[in-house]
């Protein structure tokens, strides 16, 4: 028998150089295949092949070593494509795959294998979207089923992707985050569909104007800015003051009352009568409202409480009037040196 096989198809020399995966011809290509399915599979696989291809194939697995991890890479991904174009079939699950793969492998190439079969490809595209909007990122999801909207999330950054969410219709929101929370493995039908989505996306942003948060990215930049920080703001004034006048609004906004030290907001309390902060904390992120409130004696706080209960509702025009005046006092107490504002989070030490 062993003569049969060798007049057949010689054996390769067992040192022989690992081909890379340009360079491996349809039989290599196939072993490789063969190597990464496990026994089982294989043997399936081997059963179907007639006594001159098994021979072929089983003497290009016995002697193949040292095959390179790009070149594995390379052949699997060229399998899924001849196949999808062959079979009208997707391919097989990450999972089914990661078990075949750990079993051929080992865990740590199977991983490096499928973190390139899975999901790099999308991810640059995904990023070209960070800058866009989450208002409109949410208008173009909002219309997916649920699992695309909750994958479509799972590849954006988790700031963009709260804000994605926010903006999403509020009876639908739970149901998004508990299906991003199930996520484990994507299979690649969902991941295909996922780049079918993205790329209509940022096809919308080549065919028309787009909303982008350059406002709100500005007045960031500002709040961040090392040096003379109002002397950038006249700069910028002099070129248009209705730009200023609402980048000012977001840099000043009412909820960076939240991340102040307690002996600022004493001060800002100096100047702020407990009427106002009653109606401007009406509806206010529990954040603000404990910071605040925090700083109060405690009697003073007990009447506030109560001052809020008789109050009642209060309309969002009247609240956000409120707040905008008592920003307007915070940025000229800042201004004029007499408190130090933190206008955007970082880290403290004490």
């Amino acid at each position: 028998m062993d003569e049969t096989n060798n007049a057949v198809a010689p054996a390769l020399p067992p040192a022989a150089a690992a081909p890379a995966a340009d360079a491996m011809n349809t039989i290599e290509q196939a072993a490789v295949l063969l190597l990464c399915m496990g026994e089982e599979p294989a043997a399936a696989v081997l059963r179907c092949l007639s006594r001159e291809e098994l021979l072929q194939v089983t003497q290009a697995m016995s002697g193949m070593s040292g095959i390179k991890v790009d070149a594995v890479k390379t052949t699997i991904q060229k399998f899924f494509d001849e196949y999808r174009e062959q079979s009208g079939v997707h391919g097989a699950s990450r999972a089914f795959l990661k078990r075949s793969l750990d079993l051929a492998l080992g865990s740590d190439i199977a991983n490096s294998v499928l973190d390139t079969i899975y999901g790099d490809a999308i991810r640059p595209k995904m990023a070209r979207l960070q800058w866009v909007s989450p208002q409109w990122l949410a208008d173009r999801i909002a219309g997916e089923h649920v699992r695309m909207q909750a994958v479509f999330l799972a590849f954006l950054p988790p700031a963009l992707a709260g804000q994605v969410v926010d903006a999403l219709p509020a009876d639908s929101r739970d149901s998004v985050l508990v299906n991003v929370a199930r996520l484990k493995d994507v299979d690649r039908e969902l991941l295909e569909e996922l780049e079918e989505l993205v790329n209509r996306c940022l096809e919308s942003l080549h065919t028309q104007s787009t909303a982008v948060e350059g406002m709100q990215q500005t007045a960031d930049i500002l709040n961040r800015l090392p040096g003379d920080r109002q002397r950038m703001m006249e700069l910028l004034r002099a070129h248009d003051p209705d730009i200023v006048e609402e980048i000012e609004t977001r840099m000043y906004d009412f909820f960076i009352l939240s991340r102040q030290t307690e002996a600022v907001l004493m001060r800002i309390s100096e100047d702020i009568p407990l009427e106002q902060w009653a109606i401007a904390l009406k509806g206010a992120e529990p954040a603000v409202r404990e910071a605040i409130v925090q700083t109060m004696p405690r009697r003073q706080a007990q009447n506030f409480d109560a001052m809020m209960r008789r109050s009642g509702p209060v309309p969002l025009s009247r609240v956000e009037e409120v707040r905008a005046d008592i920003m307007a006092q915070v940025k000229q107490l800042a201004q004029a040196g007499e408190i130090d504002l933190q206008l955007f989070p970082e880290e403290v030490v004490e």
